[in-house]
């Protein structure tokens, strides 16, 4: 399992340091007004991302159990149809997206004087939706079957596009448009859509059962039975992803209420804590595929050791990281920010929430485990729960109806996080423990 984290960690990291490299870059030399614009922006892109997020969770169950089974036909028929069905997601989410971008961010009460800003940035990223999708799909097929290092290079030469495009396009150097903070997000569109280009290439060439060939072509049509089951094991962790995403919505419409400075400091915090999520998010991910894999070979025994394997790295490896955060936060933080009350504020919501993530990452591991055996629902459930009737309501309470004021919105994410492993821990060791796990490949 370490040697499959290690470049899943490192491929987690990569995919913020274009963003965060872009937020430094428009944070300090553009200004605050700038870097809020990109914040405000940030919760609704995820908000549809997680669609993606959500179909890319259900087909690595499938590749993972059929990459156990050995079954390479199986294999070929979930790339096709996930592919299909990924483009078609991205192309619906662009063009609604591209449409009533005023109106989302208007909805979520985004501050009038970084508005058009806003609007200019999201429409960009929505038009590249369908392609970064397609993108982010193959990513999750690799891992799938336990190639965690191909995703990681491939993200190397995205991430080294990305940040030799960044300053030509924000600056206008070397006879480039001068695009200002709308040259972050072309940026990231190019390098993605290079960088996946160039991975369906190297597929090609190296024959890897993954490649896009005659063979999954054919099942570029979608098959009935198949999608009903990808869509089984997709629907719930889309619904959790988007319900994660409107919660954050939900949270930052408190936070803009308090004004720019406060939406700036939310998002150059936003930056610090992806990283510290990071080793959590990968645990889940590499937790699931194990977990797929053990049942699609029928090693059940093998569960349990996945299971300890992950929480142990989850507490080694997500405690030393916070423990550096804490200790220079804010010299992390003074990357992104120059204005000293945006800067407290952030120092605030560093401080309260940070521990948390150590919770976080144990409950993703005990949920990646359950849905890698098709118990999708009830994981749903209680995140739903712990988001919706703890997070948010904590955050709007404490904010608005105390004297905590912003820190009170801040207080939301830890109570919301020990809930959900509370739920997780309670489902896991009391029902899904005693069922029968089976596979659902043939």
């Amino acid at each position: 399992m370490a040697a499959f984290l290690i470049p899943l960690i490192l491929s987690n990291a990569l995919q913020s340091i274009g963003q965060l490299v872009g937020s430094i870059v428009v944070g300090r030399s553009l200004g605050v007004n700038a870097l809020a614009a990109l914040s405000a922006f940030f919760p609704l892109f995820f908000l549809l991302v997680s669609f993606a997020i959500g179909v890319g969770s259900g087909s690595s169950i499938l590749i993972g159990q059929a990459f156990g089974a050995r079954n390479e036909e199986r294999l070929k028929a979930i790339v096709g149809t996930t592919l299909s069905f990924t483009f078609l997601l991205g192309l619906v989410l662009a063009v609604l997206g591209g449409t009533f971008t005023t109106d989302l961010l208007r909805l979520i009460g985004t501050p009038v004087n970084i508005l058009p800003t806003s609007v200019h940035y999201a429409r960009i990223l929505f038009w590249s939706m369908p392609f970064m999708f397609l993108y982010f799909a193959y990513t999750t097929f690799l891992r799938g079957t336990g190639d965690s290092k191909t995703p990681f290079y491939f993200l190397i030469v995205s991430t080294a596009l990305n940040l030799i495009l960044l300053p030509l396009l924000i600056f206008g150097w070397m006879g480039f448009p001068k695009l200002g903070i709308y040259g972050a997000a072309y940026a990231s569109v190019i390098s993605t859509i290079l960088t996946f280009i160039i991975l369906i290439f190297y597929l090609r060439i190296k024959r890897n059962p993954l490649q896009f060939d005659a063979s999954v072509r054919k099942h570029l049509r979608m098959e009935g039975q198949l999608l009903k089951l990808l869509l089984r094991l997709s629907i719930p962790a889309s619904i959790n992803m988007i319900l994660v995403s409107l919660s954050e919505i939900a949270v930052i419409s408190f936070v803009n209420h308090y004004g720019s400075d406060a939406t700036a400091a939310y998002g150059a915090v936003n930056q610090v804590a992806s990283y510290v999520q990071t080793p959590a998010i990968s645990l889940g991910i590499a937790v699931s595929i194990f977990a797929a894999q053990s049942i699609g070979a029928n090693q059940f025994d093998r569960l349990k050791k996945v299971i300890h394997a992950g929480v142990a790295l989850n507490y080694i490896i997500g405690g030393v990281l916070i423990v550096l955060v804490y200790l220079f936060s804010k010299d992390i933080l003074a990357w992104f920010i120059t204005n000293q009350l945006t800067l407290d504020i952030a120092q605030q919501l560093l401080m309260i929430t940070l521990w948390s993530y150590l919770i976080f990452g144990n409950t993703q591991i005990i949920g990646a485990t359950m849905r890698a055996s098709g118990t999708v629902l009830w994981p749903t459930i209680f995140s739903v729960i712990s988001i919706w009737l703890v997070e948010v309501p904590i955050a709007y309470i404490l904010s608005f109806h105390t004297t905590l004021g912003i820190k009170g919105i801040w207080i939301g994410y830890p109570a919301a996080f020990i809930v959900s492993l509370m739920l997780q821990y309670g489902y896991y060791q009391w029902v899904w423990k005693k069922k029968r796990i089976t596979r659902m490949v043939s």
